[in-house]
């Protein structure tokens, strides 16, 4: 979701929330005690489009007012939609792309990023000069008096677009971080599925300490952001032949392209197609996260005319080489990972024993008695959505480090199918304590390495330990037969009185705090066993988040 429509979907709840006629000042106010800061003007503005959409109208001199198609679309429309609308997004850019290689007209795709010092643009002409990028064309606009630059880069889904103009049908399939050994590409190490999902993968992975382009730019070794396609076998030949012609031109990126059928970068390829992986469009403003400097990355917003582009630098030396064909084994989805713990669930909810799943993160032993205050203070205020239920162990190698084990809310599967009762881990939710709560963004389990609750900690987008505005936490969302609903809700309640917490169990075809289960299923809401981690890195104390997930005895675990 984009910054402007959580904006519009904020005037929509407030408006819903005061269910009256509401003036801009209002409006404003309460955005900022949300985090919004906008002006009474912005406001105004934003409230022009939702009226053009029907979602608002305007009742004279008092303000507006939220319409019955704004209700829906609040109570509907959200995340539900999102998780769709991501790759529907990159299908419309990949169709309007029209740029042609051989007259050097035409709209491209592009990235959009904001620099705010001299230093930050002289690092990021320098991974443009090393080649680790899709191509040194840019476009760069000053924004305001204070020497901060709008930097728009050509985005990979450009060459989904020229593909697509020749007849060559490409799957935009996942995006992720590739590790690089002595400049060669070796395998995906982690990824998500542009599919179901309402934050845009790349996007997802752009995060401190998830990648190191600077340290592949000084000795070749390191992660970058990259995504990755499939194409038809046999329109290998030409797909080669096009990317030959778009290098001379300046524009590349293609970091490793695999044989008929042939898994590449540790992802499968079926018989009958090619995989193609280029490399991140943003990846030269990583550099500048890197280092600790301000930046706002934004990944393939819009279309640009190539005619706009100039290139940032004559002098470009590629120094990734090509992909060596190796035997490679295939990266671990999450999901594939998660069964086989979820099959161990030992758990006897009537003897209050047994074992779950627990996942443990790594801390100082300097910094631990600081973190387990704040594990309790933020239990004592959300005792309805975290769990007291925790356990220190031993750093498997480090002798000044200890780990946290929290319990994972897989756990509630690993129950339910040990008593006969199949539950699928749908999605891994960030849910916002609006009334009622809502979810604001979803990262589907199946098609993703990572667990989508470090993603968002990563990227600090909880907010546990806020003393004001909207508090914003993690769940995950369970989906189960409506068959098996009554049985469930019986081994629900006894998780209730565990203190395990179920935030909601739903209904068919119910959105569940905006979620939504297939047909003749229902969901349930669990909370994340990584509140209380994300809680700790809220409060700036450094700590690895799920560095390991492990069986552990429940009778065995202490209570905040």
């Amino acid at each position: 979701m984009s910054e402007s429509e959580r904006r519009m979907i904020e005037i929509l709840r407030i408006l819903n929330k005061e269910n009256k006629p509401t003036g801009s000042k209002l409006i404003a106010d309460e955005l900022r005690e949300k985090g919004f800061n906008l002006g009474e003007r912005a406001v105004r503005y934003h409230m022009q489009i939702l009226d053009e959409k029907g979602y608002t109208e305007r009742m004279g001199y008092s303000g507006r007012r939220i319409t019955e198609l704004g209700r829906e679309k609040l109570e509907k429309g959200l995340i539900y939609d999102q998780v769709d609308f991501i790759y529907s997004k990159f299908e419309e850019l990949i169709y309007l792309t029209n740029f042609n290689y051989m007259t050097r007209k035409g709209n491209v795709v592009v990235n959009t990023s904001t620099i705010y010092n001299e230093e930050s643009f002289n690092l990021i002409k320098n991974i443009f000069e090393s080649g680790l990028c899709v191509s040194p064309y840019v476009n760069i606009n000053e924004v305001g008096s204070s020497g901060s630059m709008e930097i728009k880069t050509i985005c990979g889904t450009t060459i989904d677009g020229i593909l697509l103009n020749e007849g060559i049908a490409s799957q935009p399939l996942y995006g992720g971080i590739v590790k690089v050994e002595d400049y060669q590409p070796v395998s995906f190490e982690e990824l998500i599925s542009y599919k179901k999902t309402s934050v845009t993968p790349l996007d997802a992975f752009i995060a401190p300490g998830m990648t190191s382009v600077l340290d592949v730019v000084d000795n070749g070794t390191g992660y970058v952001p990259a995504n990755f396609r499939l194409i038809p076998s046999l329109g290998k030949e030409k797909t080669e032949e096009i990317l030959s012609k778009l290098r001379k031109i300046g524009i590349g990126g293609a970091i490793a392209i695999s044989e008929d059928g042939e898994n590449i970068l540790g992802l499968p390829v079926h018989k009958g197609m090619i995989g193609l992986a280029i490399i991140g469009g943003v990846t030269p403003f990583c550099a500048v996260q890197e280092l600790g400097y301000d930046i706002d990355i934004k990944i393939g917003e819009e279309l640009e005319s190539f005619d706009k582009l100039k290139s940032i630098s004559q002098k470009v030396n590629y120094r990734l080489k090509e992909h060596e064909k190796i035997k490679e084994s295939n990266i671990p989805f999450i999901l594939s990972k998660s069964w086989n713990l979820i099959q161990q669930v030992s758990l006897d909810v009537e003897e209050e024993c047994g074992n779950i799943i627990a996942n443990i993160s790594h801390i100082k032993k300097d910094d631990l008695e600081d973190a387990m205050n704040i594990m309790e203070e933020c239990y004592e205020s959300n005792k309805k959505y975290i769990s007291p239920h925790f356990q220190i162990v031993s750093h498997p190698s480090d002798d000044e480090k200890v780990g946290i084990a929290t319990i994972c809310s897989l756990s509630v599967d690993g129950l339910l199918l040990k008593n006969g009762i199949k539950s699928t881990p749908k999605y891994g939710g960030l849910l916002e304590l609006t009334e009622p709560p809502l979810f604001i963004d979803l990262i589907s389990y199946d098609g993703s390495s990572i667990d989508p609750h470090k993603i968002f900690i990563a990227k600090d987008m909880t907010s546990i330990t806020a003393e004001s505005g909207v508090k914003r936490l993690m769940a995950s969302i369970k989906e189960i037969p409506y068959i098996a609903r009554d049985h469930s809700v019986y081994f629900m309640d006894k998780l209730e009185k565990l203190k395990l917490p179920i935030y909601k169990i739903g209904k068919p075809r119910e959105l569940t705090y905006n979620a939504k289960a297939e047909n003749y299923n229902f969901a349930v809401v669990a909370g994340s066993g990584l509140n209380a981690i994300a809680a700790i890195k809220e409060k700036g104390i450094d700590i690895e988040v799920k560095a390991d997930a492990k069986l552990m005895p429940f009778e065995k675990m202490d209570k905040l």
